[in-house]
């Protein structure tokens, strides 16, 4: 596993084969961050899996959370890994069972949940190729779809997916080293700006897949949003960055 020390904690990115119901390996990808004050407050968890549903790895983020909680006060990230490689079967299990009776309710929940869209704002990339290369790895893994986008000097990224999976790619991109300093040694991203966080509205097109494109005039970059349905999150937020 990898682990980034940051002055509010640590945030471990696990992945984790399980072998599951009629022997199928499941992949699990597991996110703790331990805040500052752990293990007396239990660790925020992520679990991401292409094999599972959204509504299944919420199932087992809930019930890494019970258990984390009989083990405050002690080191618990390993107990937790062990915990779910024998247990998953049992809460896929039961995820199914209640399935059914939780349809109404899912159906509210991801209602409220719903589509969210990220727009940052990159300062610069010293080491432009690699550091394209882990944008678009983090989104595929985390099923963003949206745009990396050069114009001149302007770096942006727009993102659109489930909410918990933007939060994680914020997670990531504020604590991996992603590009280079002037010396050429890896560095984590301190000058980016996160524009806009808002849930995707009914006026909002759709990204079907996540590209990179340069554009070498302004009014390519603003079809671009106008395409998408976001004429006004261009003119609220990048205009001023030629300043």
């Amino acid at each position: 596993f990898l682990y980034f020390p940051e002055t509010h904690g640590i945030t471990f990115r696990i992945q984790i084969s399980v072998k599951e119901l009629l022997d199928t390996d499941i992949l699990l990808k597991l996110l703790f961050h331990l805040p500052v004050n752990y293990p007396s407050t239990p660790p925020d968890i992520s679990v991401n899996s292409d094999q599972l549903t959204r509504a299944q790895c919420m199932d087992v983020k809930d019930k890494l959370l019970e258990q984390a909680k009989k083990h405050l006060s002690e080191p618990m990230v390993h107990d937790l890994i062990l915990w779910i490689q024998q247990n998953l079967k049992y809460v896929i299990k039961q995820s199914a069972t209640v399935c059914n009776e939780k349809t109404t309710l899912s159906k509210g929940t991801s209602a409220e949940d719903g589509i969210w869209m990220l727009l940052l704002h990159l300062d610069h990339m010293r080491a432009k190729a690699k550091y394209v290369k882990i944008v678009e790895k983090w989104a595929s893994d985390l099923r963003l779809t949206g745009r990396l986008m050069f114009m001149g000097k302007i770096i942006l990224i727009l993102l659109q997916g489930d909410r918990s999976n933007i939060k994680e790619y914020l997670i990531l991109q504020k604590t991996s080293k992603v590009d280079v300093d002037s010396s050429g040694k890896k560095c984590k991203e301190k000058m980016i700006s996160v524009l806009c966080e808002t849930k995707v509205q009914s006026q909002h097109k759709r990204f079907q897949t996540f590209e990179v494109k340069e554009y070498s005039t302004l009014d390519e970059l603003q079809k671009e949003f106008e395409t998408a349905g976001l004429t006004t999150l261009f003119s609220e937020f990048v205009p001023p960055l030629l300043k």
